[in-house]
């Protein structure tokens, strides 16, 4: 743990790599703007003691986009914890996202925290939802540590962010998790990905946080599909032992020729 008594996760979301560096997104070279992010983060003055990756990696559900991610995060020497988003392919990443610095670890505990990463992805399907037998082992597992602060990650929002074309697409099933959070009080913060934006909410003694992409973001509030000229971003979390926690949303400088005319991709 770093020295100055605190975990420190970096959580990276919405990579949304393809098979090749050159292939853009929107306008956005999704390669490009995942290498500023490793670069800035690295230039941290605390050095993250985990990257945490929220989903929708890969783009195209490709080998060669996994194995593009593995190459750039392998000579970080950070441990990588990984789960999928609607637009991967579960299986193939599964296979290639293997071997140090990948954690297979879903549950995990450190600083003082117990870590839990959920799969939310539904195959073929841009909603999410945490399957019965998932949601039957976070029980077990929030039921093993009732007494340790707790950090939840998955892809889809558990609730409505205000966007009505974003809130038609995230966690089908969010009523089955709540109860399942809502009946135990260790648990201290939610993180997602999906939205392409910063979003913080505090519901029953629960922080839940959006946290920005690394590629495209999505403008708050919204109707429709809608880009924001917002550059891309991450999250950085602070966890202390007793279960205090602090975070930010780091963003890098980075400008592109948007196709703010889009309306999906």
């Amino acid at each position: 743990m770093s020295s100055n008594s605190s975990l420190l996760i970096a959580q990276i979301t919405d990579t949304h790599l393809f098979a090749s560096a050159e292939t853009s997104l929107l306008g956005l070279q999704t390669n490009e703007t995942f290498q500023a992010v490793l670069e800035q983060v690295m230039t941290l003055e605390q050095r993250p003691d985990l990257f945490m990756l929220t989903g929708d990696l890969s783009q195209d559900g490709t080998v060669k986009s996994y194995k593009r991610l593995a190459m750039l995060l392998q000579p970080l020497g950070i441990p990588v914890y990984c789960i999928p988003g609607n637009h991967d392919c579960p299986t193939t990443m599964q296979a290639i996202l293997t071997g140090v610095p990948f954690v297979p670890e879903k549950s995990l505990r450190l600083g003082g925290w117990q870590l839990i990463l959920l799969d939310s992805s539904v195959p073929e399907c841009v909603h999410g939802a945490v399957s019965p037998e998932s949601l039957d082992w976070l029980e077990q597992e929030l039921s093993h540590a009732p007494e340790t602060p707790t950090l939840i990650a998955l892809h889809h929002p558990p609730l409505q962010i205000g966007s009505q074309w974003m809130d038609g697409i995230g966690l089908t099933n969010a009523q089955e998790f709540l109860e399942v959070c809502d009946r135990h009080s260790q648990i201290r913060l939610i993180l997602f990905g999906h939205i392409h934006q910063e979003f913080s909410h505090y519901r029953n003694g629960v922080t839940y946080l959006g946290t920005p992409s690394t590629c495209v973001q999505f403008k708050p509030n919204t109707a429709d599909f809608t880009l924001d000229k917002q550059p891309p971003g991450y999250r950085l979390v602070n966890l202390y032992p007793g279960g205090n926690w602090k975070t930010q949303v780091q963003r890098i400088s980075y400008r592109c020729n948007l196709d703010l005319a889009a309306t999906g991709y």
